[in-house]
């Protein structure tokens, strides 16, 4: 690991995290928290002809968490829930060493530093898991 676990661009994306807001009318709001370092992220969501209209995030988590959140709410507005759900999955997978992907979601090769730190993956993972839990909760 030769890139240090908090960079200058982690620490950039953390301090803008679009959408850093909540709705007022959600159609479905889902809260995630790590229980290793109590990072949370709550995100709510709208969604219009099967893809995510609107998002608003409510962010109390270390860099990586915040990095992470921001990362996910620059792309995820006109997504599906099922693309959701499948970049979740595919940055678990990433986290865990089950693949080496990272083309599934612009931006995250910003995170690499800390796949070697299972400690702080849960809280990379929070607004991933997040979204797809309330897009799936407001497409049904």
């Amino acid at each position: 690991m030769s890139a240090p676990l908090y960079n200058k661009d982690i620490l950039r994306l953390a301090a803008s995290i679009p959408h850093h807001h909540r709705l007022p009318a959600p159609q479905a709001s889902v809260e995630r928290r790590s229980p290793t370092c109590g990072s949370r992220v709550t995100v709510d969501v709208a969604m219009a002809d099967g893809r995510l209209s609107d998002i608003g995030l409510d962010v109390k988590a270390c860099a990586l968490g915040q990095a992470s959140a921001s990362l996910m709410a620059a792309q995820a507005i006109g997504m599906s829930a099922d693309e959701l759900a499948e970049a979740r999955d595919k940055l678990t997978a990433y986290l865990s060493g089950a693949s080496d992907d990272l083309d599934f979601w612009p931006g995250l090769a910003v995170l690499a530093p800390a796949r070697g730190y299972p400690a702080r993956h849960a809280s990379i993972r929070l607004g991933f898991e997040a979204i797809a839990e309330a897009a799936r909760m407001a497409d049904a």
